[in-house]
Formats: C-alpha cells, sequence, structure tokens
C-alpha cells in the first residue's frame, strides 16, 4: 500500500486549516503591514521544495508556499471583512479602517 497521497492530503489539509487563524490574528494585530513577509516564506517555500528529493516532503513545503502566497490576498479580504463588521476591529488600530 501506497500512503503517499492520503499523507499530501492531510498534510495540505492541516496546512489550510493553520493559516486560516494566522490570517485572522495578523490582520487583527498588524492589519496589511507584513504581507510581505508571506511573500518571502512563499518564495523560499516553493524554492524549497524544488530541491527536496523526498517527495512528500517537497510536496507539502510546496504546499506551505502556495498557502502563504495566498495569504497575502486573504489578508486583505480579512481588511474587507472586518470593515464590513464581519469580524472585530483592533480598537488600536480604528483609524486604519477609515476611508
Amino acid at each position: 500500500m501506497y500512503f503517499t497521497g492520503i499523507i499530501i492530503a492531510i498534510s495540505t489539509f492541516l496546512v489550510i486549516g493553520i493559516f486560516h487563524p494566522i490570517v485572522i490574528k495578523v490582520e487583527y494585530h498588524t492589519g496589511t503591514r507584513y504581507w510581505w513577509l508571506f511573500l518571502l516564506l512563499g518564495i523560499a517555500c516553493i524554492v524549497a521544495a524544488l530541491f527536496t528529493s523526498n517527495e512528500v516532503v517537497s510536496a507539502v513545503i510546496g504546499v506551505v508556499g502556495a498557502s502563504a502566497l495566498w495569504t497575502i490576498g486573504e489578508l486583505f479580504e480579512q481588511r474587507k471583512r472586518v470593515k464590513r463588521g464581519w469580524f472585530p476591529m483592533n480598537p488600536k488600530r480604528k483609524e486604519e479602517y477609515e476611508d
């Protein structure tokens, strides 16, 4: 039996599940200010995945990289969701949400 596909699927599910609250917390505490960190993380993980010989590890690193890149867009979407009142606004950064 080969468990490669199942391991990658479970890992993908967990990585996406981990990045969801990261988006919420980062936007709440810092806004969209540090989106570039996710860009660097995403690029670094994708490059690392290219040079990793183990297929499962390479796939998981690639998923982390893709999720980090996806997080950039989600940070800006989260900002919109906060402005709509769907998520709590950080009272210390209230002036950042005024247009």
